[in-house]
């Protein structure tokens, strides 16, 4: 690869099998993924690992999706990390909330494929 340096997704999912198509979809693109697959561990790693872009459900266990989110955009050192929510929430309130709070895009699972989901990390980059 002649990136000088990988660009790091954040992967926040609880589901193992989902986590594992989208990591296996951004690795094939160069990307390095890692993953949490809770809301509190994916605190944990985003301040530790400092990644270029947060996947992050909404429907998680321990901490939620929008409590992360909130705690990442409150922090100073981390604001400035996009976070695109990748979750099966469609809801008009549930879509408005993330946006508020901070989200560069909101994606639902369902219509989306992973691909897709990797040329919206690609865009939200590039902002």
């Amino acid at each position: 690869m002649a990136d000088s340096k990988q660009v790091h997704v954040m992967l926040v999912e609880d589901d193992i099998f989902l986590a594992n198509i989208y990591k296996t979809k951004f690795e094939m693109e160069g990307f390095k993924v890692s993953t949490a697959d809770n809301g509190e561990t994916g605190l944990e790693e985003v301040k530790k690992k400092r990644p270029d872009v947060v996947l992050l459900d909404i429907l998680l266990p321990k901490m939620d999706g929008f409590a992360v989110l909130s705690a990442l955009k409150s922090d100073p050192e981390l604001k400035g990390i996009p976070v695109i929510l990748l979750t099966n929430l469609g809801q008009k309130d549930d879509v408005d909330k993330g946006i508020e709070l901070g989200a560069v895009d909101y994606l639902i699972k369902a219509h989306f494929k992973p691909s897709e989901t990797v040329e919206k990390v690609k865009q939200a980059l590039k902002r």
